[in-house]
């Protein structure tokens, strides 16, 4: 008993005295508590760029992992890996961009050069580029499988206005029916009204996987059904992005126009499914002041906004171009901008990314045309500068 009585004793002591016996209180005012300030997320530059381009004009991150950068100035697509050793040129003529469907064969829009009546033309074409060989992968081994021609997709007659279209940009659709994987929407301008009831030059195109002419694609609002709904329309990205295994399915996409009087540039179309049938449908991009100051959907927001890509990683990031404002926007996959602040900081405000302005500093840009995205590098066309510029966030640093 007399134990258990010295025990206790000698605990209430060490308790109610632990600072003498144990020692003094450690000062911790020395530890700095870390500091996730907004003012901290920001896209810094990777040096050196990619340089050595004559006018490149497009960047394609490929679902083989590679990236694939179009030089009008050369007309060549070169492949790259992420530390910008080229793996390969291939040429094309007339080519300002390139695209790879999940099948890994590329798919160019350049020109071709034919003789009507007597009269030459330019006209725009699609390539497709197959670059698989029994023994072998890559630019190296690539060949010219198919071209489609505008006009000659949808019909037999020329007109010299058929002349005058262009296509734009291009964007692949994932799905797990073979039959509707690979299919893709080309942009497409012009000046005719119509094309022998195919609809009119200023449209978004669907083809299939065999590149065979679908139709263009028509959009219902509430004020209707317009088959007219594209104004100049020239960047397309749909949700289908690398890596291979976690491509989105689905047919909806975001496009840019360049229609000097319109006020939304830069919207979404979704497919969706109504009890009389799909339609494509606008998506209202809504503002939300409490996050962000603009979303992608403000009227004036962009002038000439000529480039566009979306992330294929979970955060779904879009980014465009402004070839005017030499800048470049990000934002979130419902449309605001900015990023969300990391949960620590206290902040519940997007900070703002976009960057931009005209120079030949590692931040500046002069005339970019084209942004792609992969594994947290954000990589932007400078086609003024002759380079393509990279790009990491702040948050990203491990």
């Amino acid at each position: 008993m007399k134990h258990w009585t010295l025990a206790l004793s000698l605990l209430a002591l060490s308790m109610t005295s632990c600072e003498d016996y144990f020692g003094s209180k450690t000062d911790l005012d020395f530890i700095e508590v870390p500091n996730y300030g907004i003012r901290e997320i920001a896209y810094v530059p990777i040096q050196p760029a990619f340089d050595g381009f004559v006018h490149p004009t497009d960047i394609c991150i490929g679902f083989d992992e590679l990236i694939y950068v179009v030089d009008a100035g050369t007309q060549e697509i070169i492949c790259l890996d992420e530390s910008g050793t080229e793996q390969g040129r291939f040429s094309v003529p007339g080519v300002k961009t390139v695209r790879q469907d999940r099948r890994l064969d590329l798919l160019a829009i350049g020109t071709h050069d034919t003789t009507i009546n007597g009269v030459a033309y330019t006209l725009p074409a699609i390539y497709r580029i197959n670059q698989t060989v029994p023994n072998g992968y890559g630019l190296n081994y690539a060949r010219i499988t198919h071209k489609t021609v505008h006009p000659f997709y949808f019909k037999s007659t020329f007109s010299t206005g058929d002349a005058n279209a262009e296509f734009g940009q291009i964007a692949v659709l994932a799905s797990a029916d073979p039959v509707l994987n690979n299919r893709y929407y080309v942009t497409r301008r012009g000046t005719l009204s119509n094309n022998a009831n195919q609809g009119p030059d200023q449209a978004v195109v669907l083809f299939d996987a065999q590149d065979q002419y679908v139709s263009p694609i028509s959009v219902t609002t509430s004020a209707g059904l317009f088959t007219n709904y594209f104004k100049q329309p020239q960047g397309i990205v749909s949700f289908a992005q690398p890596p291979q295994f976690t491509a989105r399915a689905g047919d909806d996409f975001w496009f840019t126009a360049l229609d000097a009087n319109q006020e939304l540039k830069v919207q979404q179309i979704s497919l969706v499914e109504t009890p009389f049938g799909a339609d494509y449908k606008p998506v209202v991009s809504v503002p939300n002041p409490d996050r962000t100051d603009r979303w992608v959907g403000q009227p004036g927001l962009f002038e000439r906004p000529v480039g566009i890509a979306m992330a294929g990683d979970q955060s779904r990031y879009l980014f465009v171009v402004d070839e005017v404002k030499d800048s470049v926007y990000q934002f979130t996959a419902n449309g605001l901008e900015g990023i969300p602040p990391p949960p620590a900081s206290g902040e519940t405000r997007y900070a703002k990314v976009s960057f931009g302005g005209r120079g030949t500093g590692p931040m500046q840009f002069n005339g970019p045309v084209a942004v792609g995205y992969w594994r947290q590098i954000l990589y932007v066309v400078d086609a003024g500068n002759g380079r393509v510029s990279r790009f990491k966030n702040t948050l990203d640093f491990e």
